[in-house]
């Protein structure tokens, strides 16, 4: 499945120190691999209905959708824990 980071979470994304960054980039490749498969720190994300997941990743926060018809996973927002659910 590809792998699409939206302009607000690709900022964001770039907003976050270099480890963290690089950390979470591999996660979300590693899931982006196999979404449907189970990955650590992966839940539904309760206002994302069916398709709607979040990536924990230390403080950091990945809200996804995955997209079976595209053949996408979409990363809609990143941002700490406080922050990416508002």
């Amino acid at each position: 499945m590809r792998l699409v980071i939206e302009r607000a979470a690709m900022r964001r994304l770039g907003d976050l120190p270099k480890p963290a960054r690089a950390a979470l980039l591999r996660r979300l490749q590693l899931i982006a691999a196999d979404p449907l498969a189970k990955h650590a720190n992966v839940e539904r994300y309760k206002g994302g209905g069916p398709n709607g997941f979040r990536l924990r990743q230390g403080q950091w926060r990945a809200i996804y959708e995955i997209d079976r018809e595209a053949q996408e996973m979409r990363v809609q927002a990143i941002d700490t824990r406080g922050s990416v659910y508002r």
